[in-house]
């Protein structure tokens, strides 16, 4: 496996383009900064980019909004492709930030939840919904944050439909923009249904790409393999 060998080299990508902290909602063409630091990478041996999240998101980047979108703070979907295609040029990998534990606030299906509540095709897609409890946003229900952090709305991980749309969502990243593999996000709490169910989908895909888990907690054999 190519990454074994591998120097990889990260970018905490909303901070490291000079992106404000909140979603201003401004289209500005900041990730073309990357561009720019490509002969420094080649220089120093550099074989792979793991970027910190690029999908829009409500703030930080783990808070998801749309994962078909580049996060309009730092350009458009063709301004990636082309970083993408600049840095596969230089022969750098790119591997991104997958993020499937949990979403933003402002993610589409959980808006909807707010709107529709008990009718939203969408109350399955999250954990722990409870339309007679409420929380600390007022929304007049309760669902399960990310280690109690109710920012980060967790999905539903064994419902099938979720996990479709998940995986579409990676298969529309390699076909666009090439990537070579993901970083999971908070691994460890990851169903492992669904990891198993990626690994079998992206290795059909491309049989050299690579998933790198964030393993803090549990069982890291089981996990990793």
């Amino acid at each position: 496996m190519w990454s074994y060998d591998s120097v990889f080299y990260q970018i905490s990508t909303l901070g490291f383009c000079g992106a404000p902290i909140e979603n201003d909602g401004v289209l500005a063409h900041r990730i073309k900064k990357v561009e720019e630091w490509i002969p420094h990478m080649v220089k120093l041996g550099v074989d792979a980019i793991y970027f910190c999240p690029v999908f829009e998101s409500d703030r930080h980047g783990y808070d998801t909004r749309d994962y078909t979108k580049l996060d309009v703070r730092l350009g458009t979907n063709e301004d990636f492709k082309e970083v993408c295609g600049k840095l596969h040029d230089n022969n750098i990998k790119v591997v991104l930030d997958g993020v499937f534990n949990h979403v933003g606030r402002g993610f589409f299906a959980f808006q909807d939840l707010l709107k529709n509540r008990e009718n939203s095709p969408y109350k399955d897609w999250f954990t722990n919904v409870n339309f007679g409890w409420n929380n600390n946003y007022n929304d007049g229900l309760s669902y399960e944050g990310w280690e109690g952090h109710f920012e980060l709305v967790e999905l539903n991980l064994q419902n099938p439909a979720v996990v479709d749309y998940l995986l579409e969502c990676v298969k529309f990243w390699i076909d666009t923009f090439h990537i070579d593999g993901l970083r999971l996000d908070v691994a460890y709490s990851l169903d492992h249904n669904f990891m198993r169910r990626l690994r079998q989908f992206t290795h059909d895909l491309n049989p050299d790409f690579v998933l790198i888990g964030e393993v803090l907690f549990g069982d890291y054999n089981l996990i990793v393999n």
